[in-house]
């Protein structure tokens, strides 16, 4: 029998403090202190590396790859596809965050050429940004009465089938699919969207998670559940300890600290 998708994530978190993968970032100048220290309190390594002449034998020597293209420039870019190519070498996951690439297509055309070139592992964005990727409005005007963008399942599911990968719709209730397999992700508070960073940390813990299910056997759908579930968890912990934005930053950092699998196999809402 199929071990169910909770449990699958419960075992991914606690494998990345077993193994401790290093991975390989290149994010955006906003977010680069939040991704290191969210990735230290997983359990993760983080080397935030994107010079061109450096990428690819970085990439070839750690775990994941995270590529964030918030604030990247055409030389960014260079080091990408070096990076990304580097870890096409060395067969490991790679986790791409098409920030803004429903206000700026030139991005989706990044992410067309990585998936050519390399391929994509795990693509997360936000729900404007999925549905921007797959041709639709990014403009997120169309909500339901549960915090949903019309059409965000189906959309997610031809995206990962036309990359052939996982992919992770965030909003109020998360859509994480592989083009076969669906569910939702509900855990999480407020002001998670009140923090800069807080998409950009998930997405740097579905390299780690990605590294440790490549290390230890799991799938890119179970990991990428368990990363966000993770940051969510820790959401729902700090917003315990404070109301305010910034103590809730801290306090986001401290709780993921303390997630482990028994916690996810508690707390994780994980359905369809």
């Amino acid at each position: 029998m199929k071990e169910p998708v909770k449990a699958q994530a419960a075992r991914i978190v606690d494998a990345v403090r077993e193994t401790s993968p290093l991975i390989h970032c290149i994010t955006n100048v906003v977010t680069v202190n939040d991704c290191a220290n969210i990735l230290i309190a997983f359990g993760a390594s983080p080397a935030m590396i994107g010079d061109f002449d450096e990428a690819y034998d970085f990439a070839t020597i750690s775990d994941a790859l995270y590529i964030n293209i918030g604030t990247a420039t055409r030389q960014d870019e260079a080091g990408i596809l070096n990076a990304a190519l580097g870890a096409k070498a060395g067969g490991k996951p790679i986790v791409f965050d098409p920030v803004g690439c429903g206000a700026i297509p030139r991005r989706i055309a990044v992410l067309e050429h990585l998936h050519h070139v390399t391929g994509i592992d795990i693509i997360k964005g936000n729900m404007g940004e999925i549905m921007a990727l797959v041709g639709q409005s990014a403009v997120v005007k169309g909500v339901d009465s549960d915090g949903d963008v019309k059409g965000i399942e189906e959309s997610a599911v031809a995206l990962a089938k036309k990359y052939r990968c996982t992919v992770a719709a965030t909003g109020k209730a998360d859509v994480v699919t592989d083009g076969n397999e669906l569910v939702r992700l509900r855990n999480g508070v407020e002001l998670l969207t009140k923090i800069t960073g807080a998409g950009c940390m998930a997405g740097a813990l579905c390299g780690a998670s990605a590294a440790a299910a490549s290390l230890k056997g799991g799938t890119m759908f179970a990991a990428t559940v368990a990363a966000i579930t993770a940051l969510s968890i820790a959401g729902e912990i700090a917003a315990e300890k404070t109301a305010l934005p910034g103590s809730f930053r801290i306090a986001l950092i401290d709780a993921i600290y303390g997630i482990n699998g028994a916690l996810i196999l508690e707390k994780g809402s994980i359905g369809c």
